[in-house]
């Protein structure tokens, strides 16, 4: 069931017959799947700005086919047969029609090639004019594959707004860089609270775009404030990137989507909620794990205020599941709810991959209401 919001922004699209206004799915063009003529080549290199359809170059752009090698190294496309690599400081940028005001998320995968500290800077501009930009990075590979979608999240300040994806690094050969494939965008609602739940988004159900044709999910970046955050309601406050996965591709506890801590305590997930002082209150939530090849003991650690619960979990790697209950005693009128995994963890499948326990069906209830809940 499509949100409010979500419907609003396709009926001011329908009303107003905007070109490329988009709410869920690829950019025009996304996959790179339409690409330069030969002639506009010099051999992988892109000498034509114009000549990717949708989108506009600069610096060293190469046009990358799947099965393609770099050396011994060979060159994996996640979708589809094609991919644009971005070498130092180029990049490749597209316009489209949005609704302004309202939240969206960009989803986009990519793989680094040659730098052990790649990473990509993403910037919205309306009118042309640089109003919003964060530094996503991309050093650490948390897929079997090779390849990581990321999301980063932006209020449209303006009905037509343009993406750039810059490669910032520093590097003795300018080929260096990487692949990046499958650009996407989607409306995200402003997050409001369930009935019976204090927080907001308690489920993960509303987040960044998952493509549907890749296993690995979708990444949410470090340091992502609540106001701009791709996964609406909740802060990324930790050194490296969370998780969200659906139920598509992976084991989730209830519903279609949940949140994979994957890099242990520097992997951490957080919200704050207006509390009564001195009133008591449940944390109710589900941890399991994703049915991806992450085995053993686990740990997810719940903060409340100065009140914690560790939750132990061993994982089968089967997608099981258990529920947990924290009860505190607010001490402020703003309590802070943090989750974080105890302990790292690899898969099992010895690609030395990062994963993590799984969380979901996050639910605050004040304890009067708790047995309803």
């Amino acid at each position: 069931m499509k949100t409010a919001n979500t419907m609003i922004a396709m009926l001011l699209c329908a009303t107003f017959n905007i070109a490329l206004c988009l709410t869920d799915g690829l950019l025009p063009n996304g996959n790179f799947e339409h690409g330069p003529k030969p002639s506009q080549m010099k051999g992988t290199k892109v000498i034509d700005p114009h000549s990717i359809p949708s989108w506009e170059i600069s610096g060293f752009v190469e046009y990358i086919k799947s099965g393609q090698k770099q050396g011994d190294m060979l060159l994996v496309v996640p979708e589809g047969a094609s991919a644009v690599r971005l070498g130092d400081e180029a990049s490749i940028k597209t316009k489209v029609k949005v609704t302004n005001g309202m939240f969206y998320s960009i989803s986009f995968s990519a793989a680094r090639t040659c730098a052990q500290e790649e990473r990509l800077n993403v910037s919205i501009s309306p009118n042309n004019e640089p109003k919003d930009w964060g530094i996503l990075p991309i050093q650490t590979v948390y897929s079997s594959d090779g390849w990581d979608s990321y999301s980063w999240g932006f209020l449209a300040q303006s009905n037509e707004i343009e993406i750039v994806i810059h490669n910032p690094g520093r590097e003795k050969d300018l080929a260096c860089g990487p692949l990046i494939d499958s650009v996407a965008l989607k409306t995200l609602p402003s997050p409001r609270r369930q009935r019976g739940n204090m927080l907001k988004n308690g489920n993960f159900e509303e987040g960044p775009y998952i493509f549907p044709n890749t296993s690995w999910g979708c990444l949410i970046p470090p340091n992502i404030e609540d106001d701009h955050s791709p996964l609406p309601g909740w802060i990324i406050e930790s050194l490296k990137a969370v998780k969200y996965v659906d139920s598509d591709h992976f084991k989730v506890p209830e519903g279609k989507r949940a949140v994979e801590l994957v890099a242990g305590r520097e992997s951490a997930l957080a919200q704050i909620v207006r509390t009564e002082l001195g009133k008591t209150y449940d944390l109710k939530f589900s941890v399991g794990d994703a049915k991806n090849s992450c085995e053993g003991s686990m740990m997810v650690e719940a903060t409340v205020g100065k009140t914690i619960l560790q939750v132990p979990y061993e994982s089968k790697g089967n997608g099981g599941f258990k529920k947990a209950k924290l009860r505190f005693k607010a001490i402020s009128r703003r309590t802070r709810i943090r989750f974080l995994s105890t302990f790292y963890h690899m898969k099992s499948d010895s690609t030395g991959s990062l994963c993590g326990p799984v969380i979901d069906d996050v639910r605050l209830v004040n304890v009067r209401n708790s047995r309803r809940a």
